[in-house]
């Protein structure tokens, strides 16, 4: 006979648990520390909704009487240049205009001291709109470009680099300037103002007012033109 083989007896063996496995006690507030420091760690991606006024670059809400954001700067050099503040708006956009003047703005051109007091008393003029500031200090930027990102109502009247390169990033927004003499209006809307500047030789003088001022009036006016010109080739039998 050949020799007796012993089997192992599985079943009766002893398993120790792994120092990683995931029923010890330790694992356990190990992983929840990991989990909770993961869910921090997450960035949370929020887009801005974009306003229904939109229509692509195309702002609707902006129809006269205009709201025109007044910044420190614009006051200055509009008293540099010897301006007068709401004709020359009226002249800019061919409509009525209402300038708005923001606490913080009034509170930066307080601080400015005696170099600054002619563009205060223009300020204060009471016939300009005023709006409350609820944040904190008195910088003027930061509530500008917050106001025109929540309402896109407003058209901003500023000569900052800074602050009209941050105004460009917010689609719908136009932006006035003081020139030589003159106020000067980009992005409204589009680039309808420089078709205003040339307009075409066979277009009626108070077509090329119109295209500063929004696309829909130009098409009604075109439109009613036709009807006029029909009419009178009916009567005059022609």
């Amino acid at each position: 006979m050949g020799a007796f083989k012993k089997t192992r007896k599985f079943a009766q063996v002893k398993r120790i648990i792994g120092q990683r496995d995931a029923r010890l006690k330790k694992n356990q507030e190990t992983g929840k520390t990991a989990d909770a420091r993961k869910k921090d760690d997450d960035v949370i991606r929020e887009a801005p909704q974009v306003s229904s006024a939109l229509f692509f670059q195309y702002n609707t809400a902006l129809v006269p009487p205009y709201q025109v954001l007044v910044d420190t700067n614009f006051l200055s050099h509009t008293v540099q240049k010897k301006l007068e503040l709401l004709p020359t708006m009226m002249d800019c956009l061919y409509a009525k205009c209402i300038p708005v003047i923001t606490d913080c703005v009034m509170a930066e051109l307080e601080k400015l001291g005696q170099k600054y007091r002619i563009a205060l008393r223009i300020a204060r003029d009471e016939r300009w709109e005023r709006l409350k500031c609820g944040h904190k200090g008195t910088y003027a930027d930061d509530c500008i470009v917050d106001r025109v990102m929540r309402h896109k109502i407003y058209i901003v009247a500023t000569n900052d680099r800074d602050l009209k390169r941050r105004i460009r990033k917010v689609p719908g927004v136009p932006i006035m300037s003081v020139a030589r003499g003159k106020y000067v209006i980009e992005r409204l809307p589009g680039k309808l103002t420089q078709q205003a500047r040339a307009p075409n030789p066979g277009s009626s003088p108070l077509a090329s007012e119109y295209l500063c001022l929004n696309q829909f009036p130009i098409l009604a006016l075109a439109s009613g033109i036709k009807v006029l010109q029909t009419a009178t080739q009916i009567e005059t039998g022609c």
